[in-house]
């Protein structure tokens, strides 16, 4: 018997005490400093509670119980859902500050006949019989201009002729246009970004020529949610607009928006991911991001009204009572999504698609794919990332995105590490406050 190698130990921020969380036996608890040292040194007589919970255990059974759990993962990921992107441009009317695809060059072109109908005729040969939605995706996928409205809306009857939800990913200028296209199908949700109050939003994500677009973009939200349609807000954060978010909690707080059950936020960090930032100073490592994040809720706890952080499982554990299933494989590139575009390529996810080199075949005119690269992406998880096999965070981690390890490392199977123990001490200080622990 000894202490669990998954155990994950993390101090719980701003107090002396310290959270235990064991994702393969399924257990989390708050402990002393007493405690853990009695864990760490069990002796000859460990602590029943501390076998029974799986903190301590016998290295065969646990083994046993890891095989287990991943056949168990293998079986549930071969089941779930797929999220299939198409992309119909790379091009896009914005002139954001941060624009990780601006090195792309993209090029107009009209769709050629027969594109939309050999991108749903081979959806099946990627996906099997498993269920699966679209999401449209760019560039920006809602233009302006006849042909391209037009395409879209052969493109969403297609979607509703196949039974198949959609998700728009759009920056929201257009909503107004297209709203009314989206009514005969099921929409998914349309997720829209806004980086902020009014004068912020409007600073970094400008149209091009330089007009405004934040109350464009307002407008196109209230349309959405007035229609039906669930939206997810989405904001990119860096150091340049942290500072503006409890403002821009309040404000949509105020225009009622948190309070419908179709609406949820998400907050993306802005990072390098393709070529290098020309603003490096106001980029955020995963850890400072959520460390500042940390110390804004504490003083403006109105931001958890507006958005929920995370913090690895913290959030999970509060909401549910219990801990998410190991986490064998954090990057569903050509597992559960794939990208395709309207060039005929396809591509294993949205962290790739459109850059070159990236492309994995064809769908049109003709179906190529290159077999050998989809089998390194769809072997990727912690078992075949040498760095995670001795890592007490793997089932929390995943072996994070392989599409930034790869620009990190050169390599798919490397490491995209998260500070695991360092959210877990975040969150349960933000969702387990002292005086409701026991």
């Amino acid at each position: 018997m000894r202490p669990s190698p998954h155990n994950i130990v993390s101090e719980v921020t701003g107090t002396d005490l310290f959270v235990i969380v064991n994702l393969l036996s399924g257990n989390a608890d708050l402990l002393t400093g007493e405690e853990l040292h009695m864990l760490l040194h069990p002796g000859s007589s460990p602590c029943e509670e501390f076998v029974t919970k799986g903190y301590i255990a016998d290295e065969a059974q646990e083994q046993q119980r890891f095989r287990m759990a991943y056949l168990d993962f293998l079986d549930q990921r071969e089941a779930e859902e797929c999220q299939i992107f198409f992309v119909p441009t790379w091009l896009c009317n914005f002139d954001c500050s941060y624009c990780y695809q601006a090195p792309y060059n993209p090029v107009a072109g009209a769709f050629p006949p027969g594109m939309a109908d050999a991108f749903f005729s081979c959806l099946n040969s990627f996906t099997g019989n498993r269920k699966k939605y679209i999401t449209l995706f760019g560039g920006e996928p809602l233009l302006a201009g006849k042909d391209h409205k037009r395409f879209i809306e052969l493109f969403v009857s297609q979607c509703a002729a196949h039974q198949l939800d959609l998700a728009v990913v759009t920056n929201g200028y257009q909503l107004d246009q297209y709203a009314g296209l989206f009514s005969d199908v099921s929409i998914r949700e349309i997720q829209v970004t806004l980086d902020g109050t009014e004068s912020m939003h409007n600073r970094r994500r400008q149209h091009k020529g330089g007009k405004a677009t934040f109350q464009r973009i307002v407008d196109g939200i209230d349309q959405c949610l007035s229609m039906g349609y669930p939206v997810n807000l989405r904001v990119v954060i860096d150091r340049e607009n942290m500072g503006d978010l409890p403002a821009f909690s309040r404000f949509a707080i105020e225009k009622g928006w948190t309070g419908s059950p179709l609406f949820k936020t998400q907050l993306g960090r802005n990072y390098e991911l393709h070529h290098c930032h020309t603003s490096q100073q106001k980029l955020y490592s995963r850890l400072t991001l959520y460390a500042d994040l940390y110390k804004m809720i504490r003083e403006y706890p109105e931001i958890l009204s507006f958005h929920r952080p995370a913090f690895s499982v913290s959030r999970f554990l509060a909401d549910n009572g219990y801990l998410p299933p190991p986490l064998f494989d954090a990057c569903p590139a050509c597992k559960s999504e794939w990208v395709f575009d309207h060039t005929g390529a396809i591509y294993s996810c949205t962290a790739t698609a459109g850059k070159p080199g990236e492309q994995l075949g064809t769908f049109f005119p003709d179906m190529y794919l290159d077999r050998e690269k989809v089998s390194k992406w769809q072997k990727r998880d912690v078992l075949t990332i040498s760095g995670c096999r001795e890592c007490s965070l793997q089932l929390a981690c995943g072996g994070g995105c392989g599409a930034v390890a790869k620009n990190n490392k050169g390599d798919i199977l490397e490491t995209d590490c998260r500070p695991v123990k360092e959210l877990l001490g975040m969150g349960i200080a933000t969702y387990f406050p002292l005086s409701n622990i026991s």
